[in-house]
């Protein structure tokens, strides 16, 4: 389920939907996808009433944007929120490689304000409603002194709503926040149902000053969805003996349960304070109904009970709603 934008929660005049679409996969993130899919996905999202969309010129080099910009042209821009990230890039088309090889870095003020003008042409847009410094994490001074200065001018141009890191390190975005003005972080795979590093330091901080945290990757790439064995990925890549070793210690308490892992992957995150939207991915219609059907059913308390006290969750973990999402 999804709340539309207009009633969604505001921070800082942003507004977010509970629930949102992030277009990694438009652009070949894993697998390649025709535009005949990619545009079926984006349908079935806003058929489902998701409004808020998350790319980057990152994802396929800018096709995630334009394919996500050529769907949602059809569509009253007032109804959507839209977010994109710059600072990291990759040549147009070209999926991801095996440890990024192939992307580049570029958090200088000319490169930032070059991108946003490129991301909004494939985007077929004139405004963004949230552009995220694409992954600072080693390069703090510049992405601050650089990308940051160049968003806030865009920000008093009316071109940028609101300024956000999108990030996989919990500690980088931590750091920032306390030397931006930041609106939104979205944080992945750093707050999961098999991971909670975010909970020590950068989740308080950012419900402490009001940074709305969007949450992606609760899946951590795929593992919590796939389930071990070969070709199980964590982190990007192949997941290491001690991962799939939680994996399935949270896998036999869900099945003790007689509950979805998938369900309790996707609901977890929702259950912290700063968390104020999840955005789901994938390619496939068929598993955005199940991720939809997932949020919806029904978790007992004695489940998440259980993870706490055999330490498969951190014990200050808030519990998430009964029921799904809301709004």
């Amino acid at each position: 389920m999804s709340t539309p934008a207009a009633t969604g929660p505001h921070v800082r005049n942003l507004r977010l939907p509970r629930i949102g679409f992030g277009a990694a996969s438009l652009g070949y993130m894993y697998t390649p996808v025709t535009d005949e899919e990619a545009e079926a996905v984006v349908e079935a999202m806003w058929a489902a009433g998701i409004r808020l969309y998350d790319t980057a010129a990152l994802y396929g080099g800018g096709l995630s944007e334009a394919r996500l910009g050529r769907a949602l042209a059809r569509h009253p821009r007032a109804e959507y929120t839209l977010c994109t990230k710059v600072g990291r890039g990759r040549p147009f088309g070209q999926r991801r490689a095996p440890d990024g090889a192939g992307d580049f870095w570029d958090f200088s003020y000319e490169f930032a304000l070059r991108s946003v003008a490129e991301s909004l042409t494939r985007l077929r847009v004139d405004r963004l409603d949230v552009v995220h410094i694409h992954d600072p994490d080693r390069s703090l001074d510049q992405a601050m002194q650089g990308t940051y200065r160049a968003l806030e001018r865009l920000r008093d141009e009316g071109v940028v709503g609101a300024i956000g890191v999108g990030s996989n390190s919990e500690v980088a975005l931590a750091a920032l926040a306390r030397r931006g003005r930041f609106a939104c972080f979205l944080l992945a795979n750093r707050y999961t149902l098999l991971e909670q590093p975010a909970l020590g330091e950068l989740l308080p901080l950012c419900a402490g000053q009001g940074i709305a945290v969007i949450n992606a990757g609760v899946f951590n790439s795929g593992i919590l969805a796939t389930g071990t064995g070969p070709g199980a990925r964590y982190e990007y890549q192949e997941a290491p003996p001690a991962v799939q070793d939680r994996v399935t210690r949270l896998y036999d308490a869900c099945s003790r349960h007689g509950v979805a892992v998938k369900a309790a992957a996707l609901q977890f995150p929702l259950g912290h304070p700063a968390v104020k939207s999840l955005l789901l991915g994938g390619r496939s219609i068929a598993h955005l109904r199940e991720n939809l059907r997932l949020l919806t059913e029904s978790i007992p308390e004695t489940f998440w009970a259980e993870l706490k006290a055999e330490g498969l969750v951190d014990p200050a973990a808030p519990l998430p709603p009964a029921g799904g999402p809301g709004d």
